[in-house]
């Protein structure tokens, strides 16, 4: 069980910055290499298609973290990342412009990143401090 939380942690962190990426980055890729716009990577599709990864991933990742740790704002900075990213969708450039989109996107997944990082980082210290042998952890503590 450990070990699926690490994995869905590094994966949502991963997905966030890959959409970061995608943010800041695709307009000079495709500026620069043409032939990628026949990729056809349409903006709204990409960010649709990422939160249908992000979401459950996040949930997943965090909540098993939660467990673990016991530490809930791993979960409030999550939530508040999951729903700037849901966000930056629903309202779309039509309502709050290119600008606004690529910001609330872009704060979305630095928050599920952030969140991702510091439960991934708190998990491996419950980790480290958790030991199968009862007389170790007695001599460790002495």
């Amino acid at each position: 069980m450990k070990t699926a939380q690490i994995v869905t942690d590094k994966l949502a962190i991963s997905l966030s910055m890959a959409c970061a990426i995608h943010c800041l980055a695709l307009p000079l890729i495709l500026a620069l290499l043409p032939s990628l716009a026949a990729l056809q990577l349409n903006h709204e599709t990409f960010h649709i298609w990422m939160l249908a990864a992000v979401i459950p991933t996040s949930i997943y990742a965090l909540t098993l973290g939660c467990k673990q740790h016991r530490r809930t704002r791993v979960l409030v900075l999550g939530a508040i990342g999951l729903t700037s990213l849901v966000l930056a969708i629903a309202l779309g450039e039509a309502r709050i412009g290119e600008f606004g989109e690529k910001a609330l996107t872009l704060l979305g997944a630095t928050f599920v990143a952030t969140g991702h990082l510091i439960n991934y980082r708190l998990c491996r210290a419950v980790k480290v401090n958790e030991c199968a042998c009862p007389g170790d952890r007695a001599r460790t503590s002495s």
